[in-house]
C-alpha cells in the first residue's frame, strides 16, 4: 500500500498540467496529520483567485483522492 504522501504526490502531479497553463504551480511542503500544507509557485503566487484553486480544485481533490487529508492549508516563500 502507499502512503498518504505518495498518494498525495501523486494528485498533486496530475493536478500540475492544470496549474502550469496559467503559469502556476504548487508543491508539497509538508503532511502534519490530517491536513496539508502546499506552497503556491509562479503566477499562483499572485493569483486573486489562488484561494478558489486551492479550496475547491486542490483541496477538494485531494480530500476526494486522498480521504485521509481533511485540509488544505497554503505556506508563505
Amino acid at each position: 500500500m502507499t502512503s498518504v504522501e505518495e498518494r498525495v504526490q501523486d494528485v498533486l502531479r496530475r493536478l500540475a498540467p492544470s496549474l502550469s497553463v496559467d503559469g502556476g504551480g504548487v508543491e508539497l511542503d509538508r503532511i502534519e496529520g490530517d491536513t496539508v500544507y502546499l506552497r503556491l509557485l509562479g503566477a499562483c503566487v499572485d493569483c486573486p483567485g489562488a484561494d478558489i484553486t486551492l479550496k475547491y480544485g486542490i483541496e477538494s481533490t485531494l480530500t476526494e483522492e486522498v480521504p485521509e487529508i481533511k485540509r488544505v492549508v497554503a505556506v508563505e516563500g
